[in-house]
């Protein structure tokens, strides 16, 4: 098949990528003229593991090709995916400015029929809206079909889970789409790994009350840490309780400092926003997003408590991506840590193994460290911000001879407490005793 992607942003580019493997001619398209010459030349403007591989194995092979003029592109596939930002407004409300100017460009320049996939987390509705914009910008009249396919893709995961889903769902509307989307998939879908079809408005929600279940989980849990540091429980320990009972399931029941990233954050304040526009509100994910905000305050108040006075104190900060194997740092509870850090007068040290250079960009006042032992020099203390596995083994005498005072805040839970105590660490984590 030939398809267009329209986005070259972490969505488009894992779509666009991941098709071109299974043998189609995919050509991806983005306004920025600068990003389309470095994916041209098989560089990848983010870090996802396994993406690079792909992007220059097909690119070398002639299926995979990127452009910032869609005319020629338009004229011949079959298929066009709009895979655009959808950010959040100031109060919540999902911004659809990207949606909408690419459906009017494809009016522009659509002369055959073709089936258009919102791939863009949205409103419900918006695929409704996609279809008027292209139905009233249409220079030539011809038919199409406009079909909800929602992305779950994790950062850190996302070539194995375009490849091996848990699910395929897509909205459609007309038998003719869905024989596309069928053909379209047949090359991951399977019975373990099935291709749902609903109507469109469905697909849309669907999206939002997946992230929301996942979004819950984790504040559900960040209060039962809170709950557990007054009655001197553990909240490891509960989870690995409650996980495994088979209606509840182990995953996503870690208690720490919050969702962050470019979904969970984005998707909860829309279906708020959506809630309330229709005069049925979510109270629930009203609780959810109020949690996850208070995670790093009180977090944060924990740091205080100890040092009342951070002026002039050294603080090494590892991680600063929202989560493991990724170098996204949108809505990263790091942010908010090290930007009060410096507030309170800290003098900050960090490393992250992959976020660093998008760090720079947003702090220009604190020292960026090459190796994490780098970062505790002389560190009156220690905030593990994010979970990667590279600081799960370090060696702890040599980690307690660097700083200078062995103070650490485990804001993710990696270390034993009774090990760490033991070992001589004044160690304060999330929800244990």
């Amino acid at each position: 098949m030939k398809i267009v992607v329209f986005g070259t942003g972490y969505v488009g580019l894992v779509v666009g990528t991941c098709l071109s493997d299974l043998g189609n001619e995919v050509t991806c398209i983005d306004v920025d003229k600068q990003k389309i010459q470095t994916l041209i030349s098989g560089e990848v403007p983010f870090f996802e593991p396994g993406l690079s591989d792909y992007v220059r194995r097909n690119i070398r092979q002639k299926r995979l090709f990127f452009s910032s003029d869609p005319r020629e592109a338009l004229r011949s596939a079959g298929v066009i995916f709009i895979a655009v930002g959808t950010p959040s407004r100031e109060d919540g409300s999902v911004d659809l400015q990207y949606v909408e100017a690419v459906a009017k460009t494809i009016a522009e320049h659509l002369d055959h029929y073709a089936v258009i996939i919102n791939k863009s987390t949205a409103p419900v509705g918006t695929a409704e809206k996609v279809y008027h914009l292209i139905e009233q910008h249409q220079k030539k009249k011809v038919p199409f079909d406009v079909v909800s396919n929602p992305e779950f893709l994790r950062e850190g995961s996302a070539v194995q889970d375009f490849m091996h889903p848990d699910r395929i769902i897509v909205g459609v509307a007309s038998d003719r789409a869905r024989q596309v989307m069928e053909t379209l998939y047949k090359g991951i879908s399977r019975s373990t790994q099935p291709l749902i079809f609903t109507d469109i408005k469905s697909a849309e929600i669907i999206k939002y009350a997946a992230n929301a279940m996942l979004a819950t989980r984790i504040s559900f849990m960040n209060e039962f840490a809170r709950f557990c540091e007054k009655v001197g429980g553990d909240i490891k320990s509960v989870a690995y309780g409650i996980g495994f009972d088979q209606r509840i399931g182990p995953r996503f029941l870690q208690a720490g400092l919050g969702y962050g990233g470019s979904c969970f954050p984005k998707d909860v304040k829309g279906i708020i926003s959506l809630g309330n526009e229709h005069n049925t509100p979510f109270k629930i994910l009203e609780a959810v997003h109020h949690v996850n905000e208070e995670q790093k305050v009180l977090f944060l108040q924990k740091i205080l408590k100890t040092f009342p006075n951070l002026h002039n104190k050294t603080i090494a900060v590892w991680g600063i991506a929202f989560k493991p194997k990724t170098d996204d740092i949108r809505e990263a509870p790091s942010l908010y840590l090290i930007d009060q850090l410096l507030k309170h007068g800290a003098m900050v040290k960090a490393f992250d193994p992959e976020a660093m250079e998008n760090a720079r960009k947003v702090f220009s006042q604190i020292e960026f460290c090459s190796t994490p032992y780098d970062a505790l020099a002389q560190a009156d203390a220690l905030l593990v911000v994010t979970e990667w596995n590279t600081f799960r083994d370090l060696d702890k005498e040599k980690m307690k001879s660097l700083m200078k005072s062995p103070i650490i805040f485990d804001g993710r839970n990696m270390y034993d407490p009774h090990e760490m105590r033991k070992l001589g660490f004044q160690y304060t984590s999330i929800g244990r005793v």
